[in-house]
């Protein structure tokens, strides 16, 4: 079984450590993925909806699959070993199915240029963690306030 989750936004731990913050659909618990810069600003890009004038890696990757008629119909983050998360692409062509192992960070940048959902594994769902139980009342009020606006920019500063 896996569970839907979504991209809130990239934040940075105390570290300056750029995290991607998951959430299930509810929006009470989250998953936090700590990702390289290089991938973190592909996210960022992709969730702000900016285009550029040249393709970057997860763009390049995006254009073969559109070439060559590769549909990619999901996303799962589906393990974890060792502090480390992996994931897979379901990826279509015509009538048949490939699974590609894939980086979270990538199978990340990649879903978010297709509009492809995203999900976690039972297994990594264990791993996130309720909203309520990593703040003070004050903070969760907070978050619920910057989750509601949708305002990206107040959301990072809050996670530092």
């Amino acid at each position: 079984m896996v569970i839907p989750v979504k991209v809130k936004e990239i934040a940075y731990d105390i570290m300056m450590n750029p995290v991607v913050l998951l959430l299930d659909e509810q929006e009470l618990k989250a998953l936090p993925i700590w990702v390289g810069p290089f991938e973190a600003h592909s996210i960022a890009i992709a969730l702000q909806g900016i285009c550029l004038d040249r393709p970057l890696t997860h763009d390049l990757l995006k254009n073969l699959c559109d070439l060559m008629e590769f549909r990619l119909n999901m996303v799962v983050i589906n393990d974890i070993r060792e502090g480390t998360y992996y994931a897979k692409l379901h990826l279509w062509q015509h009538d048949r199915e490939f699974v590609i192992d894939s980086r979270p960070s990538d199978a990340i940048a990649l879903a978010l240029r297709t509009k492809t959902p995203i999900y976690i594994s039972e297994k990594v769902a264990e791993g996130s963690l309720a909203i309520k139980d990593l703040m003070s009342e004050e903070q969760q009020q907070e978050l619920k306030e910057l989750l509601e606006s949708n305002r990206p920019d107040d959301l990072k500063k809050s996670l530092h």
